[in-house]
């Protein structure tokens, strides 16, 4: 027999804060009651039957500033039955991993009835946001008190209310206790060490332990590398040419760490349980716009609007403007070699100690450019692709993503390709691979971190003097925590993150065979990178909401699109495979280009790799008077290598099928 909310008393005369809800300030009474009765409501009558109470009653309003905060929580039962509703997957007794249920509560391994860490407070607060998100429309036509903000049947109040403005923000709230000891055993005490994955998802949930324990991985792959690219780099430093054995182990080691990488999370997905959670049916994006009417799949009420149009704004406006900016950065480009030709004049006039350093300004001055381009192009991006009105979140991403990776590939490697294979000036494109690397890197470093960080100090300190003098006699230990956090920078996710490491997967794995350091560059920052990353995301950023993931997301292939890709599925049966039956040509397109990232880029390093293999003087010597045969055997080794990439991958394919 099934257990129903409706059955079970699930409220309590005090709760612990998880998430807050910030309305505006001059929201109506009305809405306010409206908004909190919903909340409050069971179930079976159309709320979310949470614990909800403003953070000041009245005597300390009169005391402090209202700011129009509430706090949201839940008793322990709503929480284990609102992991059953989102299809939390928890360990058995038997060692297995199951979907929880709470009639068999019993059954899995560290729950007791009296033990409140049988749920992650990363968890518990991603259940509050689905219940919120939930909440829908019943028989009301607008939300009351605001006549102009339209409702219809099974609309998400949250989402609503959000677009409206009504509700400024929705956002879970740190544990201070339990930050402070993941803070101590992380980042704290620098110190060459493994992360505390498994806390950091207790923490902050799968997508940011993923992220972190990718990053780890990837820093420990790149130690072979620099290991051999230093000893490599001090000997044969002036001889350009010799290359062949440091490009040949880049071929290997490009292919081989994203295959590890990739049954090392599957093992860490497994284990926390998220790599058999079922997939929830995704609605449409808050920022969708349409007419009102019937989906003829889901049969629901929700604004629609034609695909033409989509297609029409895509292929009339975006594409001719990414098309733009791809020329404008080449234009770009173009200056930077007319500098580097004047540099190298002006030192071979002057021969003097300041001119050689000057040869290495216009590529620093090139890397600054590049770095201030790509993110105006990501503002513009994120403007076009919002216009562009995606009906669904992943739709959005992926189109995005699509945008975004063309023109930073474009922008960060396409002087590294001219410099290689039409200027074949292997001296200056080792100059100008290391200096885009470390600048690049220095630049991250001050604008994601750094600077924030120092801003949010002074804002902090701000927060500290003001409620120092306004909280008088009573403890307002949780309004200062809850005013601080609320200006708090929002984390937007993991996508610039991951975009870091592609980029400087991209420096070292097409290039370094010519500069050997590159590797070696690339773990210090990312040994950095660990701790400012950690910095940022405890103190930094308010505390996101947790979402469970299988993989690195749009970062690694999915198992569908992989098969399809694989398996030269045609555009109809993958587009049946994604379930978007309107979905085009260009969108199928999209996703497979956004889901192999990485992979990508691993064969474009065998492709690259092989090719300045088959440059080198020592190989040209072996074919002296042949080329044809050099080019036909650099191809069939780059065939192989392809072909032995692909064969890794079946293994996985047929253990997912079984899985499945």
């Amino acid at each position: 027999m099934k257990v129903t909310l409706s059955a079970l008393d699930t409220s309590e005369s005090s709760f612990t804060p998880l998430v807050v809800i910030e309305l505006a300030q001059d929201v109506k009474e009305e809405t306010k009651e409206w908004l909190k009765n919903r909340i409050i409501a069971k179930k079976k009558d159309g709320g979310a039957q949470l614990l909800f109470r403003p953070l000041l009653n009245k005597y300390e309003q009169e005391t402090l500033e209202n700011q129009n905060l509430y706090l949201v929580g839940a008793s322990k039962i709503r929480m284990l039955l609102g992991a059953e509703a989102v299809g939390l997957v928890k360990e058995c007794n038997d060692n297995t991993m199951r979907a929880f249920t709470y009639r068999t509560r019993q059954n899995f391994k560290g729950f007791d009835d009296n033990n409140d860490d049988f749920l992650t407070m990363a968890e518990c607060q991603f259940i509050i946001k689905h219940e919120l998100e939930n909440l829908r429309a019943k028989d009301e036509k607008m939300i009351p008190g605001y006549p102009q903000a339209k409702l219809y049947p099974g609309k998400s109040l949250l989402r609503r209310l959000l677009t409206s403005g009504i509700v400024i923000q929705v956002f879970p709230l740190h544990d201070s206790e339990a930050l402070k000891k993941l803070e101590d055993t992380w980042y704290t005490r620098f110190a060459l060490k493994y992360q505390p994955i498994d806390s950091i998802r207790g923490y902050f949930g799968e997508t940011i332990a993923l992220y972190f324990g990718f990053l780890e991985y990837f820093t420990f792959a790149l130690i072979p590398m620099a290991v051999i690219g230093l000893p490599y780099y001090l000997f044969v430093w002036e001889d350009y040419d010799k290359y062949v054995i440091f490009a040949s182990f880049n071929l290997i080691w490009s292919t081989v760490i994203l295959e590890l990488w990739k049954r090392g999370c599957a093992n860490m997905t497994y284990r926390w349980g998220t790599l058999l959670m079922k997939r929830k049916f995704e609605e449409p994006r808050p920022g969708f716009h349409g007419v009102l009417g019937i989906n003829s799949i889901t049969g629901k009420e929700e604004p629609l609007y034609p695909s033409y149009k989509r297609q029409l704004r895509i292929y009339l406006v975006s594409l001719p403007f990414v098309c733009l900016c791809l020329y404008f950065s080449l234009y770009v480009m173009m200056i930077y070699f007319d500098m580097e030709v004047w540099a190298l004049g002006l030192h071979e006039n002057s021969g003097s100690e300041w001119t050689s350093v000057l040869l290495y300004v216009p590529s620093i001055i090139y890397a600054i450019v590049i770095e201030i381009m790509n993110r105006l192009y990501r503002y513009a991006a994120e403007f076009l692709t919002s216009w562009e009105n995606h009906r669904l979140e992943s739709a959005y991403q992926n189109h995005l993503i699509l945008k975004v990776l063309v023109f930073n590939f474009l922008n960060c490697f396409a002087s590294l390709f001219y410099i290689a294979f039409v200027l074949k000036d292997m001296k200056l494109l080792r100059q100008s691979l290391a200096t885009l690397l470390i600048t690049s890197q220095i630049l991250n470093q001050i604008m994601e971190s750094f600077l924030p960080y120092w801003l949010q100090r002074k804002h902090g300190v701000r927060v500290k003097r003001k409620v120092q003098a306004l909280k008088a006699d009573i403890d307002a230990t949780l309004y200062e925590q809850v005013i601080l956090e609320k200006e708090m920078g929002t984390y937007l996710g993991t996508f610039d993150d991951y975009l870091e490491l592609f980029l400087q997967f991209g420096y070292v794995s097409l290039f370094s065979c010519v500069y050997p350091l590159a590797a070696a560059f690339a773990v210090l920052n990312n040994f950095t990178e660990v701790n400012s990353d950690a910095l940022k995301m405890c103190r930094v950023f308010k505390r996101p909401f947790s979402e469970p993931s299988a993989n690195i997301g749009v970062w690694q292939i999915i198992f569908c699109l992989d098969t399809g890709v694989k398996r030269g599925l045609n555009c109809k049966v993958m587009r049946n495979l994604l379930g978007e039956m309107e979905m085009s040509c260009v969108l199928f397109v999209v996703v497979v280009v956004s889901q192999l990232a990485f992979e990508t880029m691993s064969v474009i390093s065998v492709v690259t790799n092989c090719a300045l293999i088959g440059m080198s003087p020592q190989v040209n010597a072996v074919f002296p008077e042949s080329k044809a045969d050099l080019i036909l055997i650099v191809v069939a080794v780059e065939q192989m290598k392809l072909v032995t990439e692909n064969l890794k991958e079946e293994p996985m394919e047929s253990g997912k099928e079984k899985a499945t």
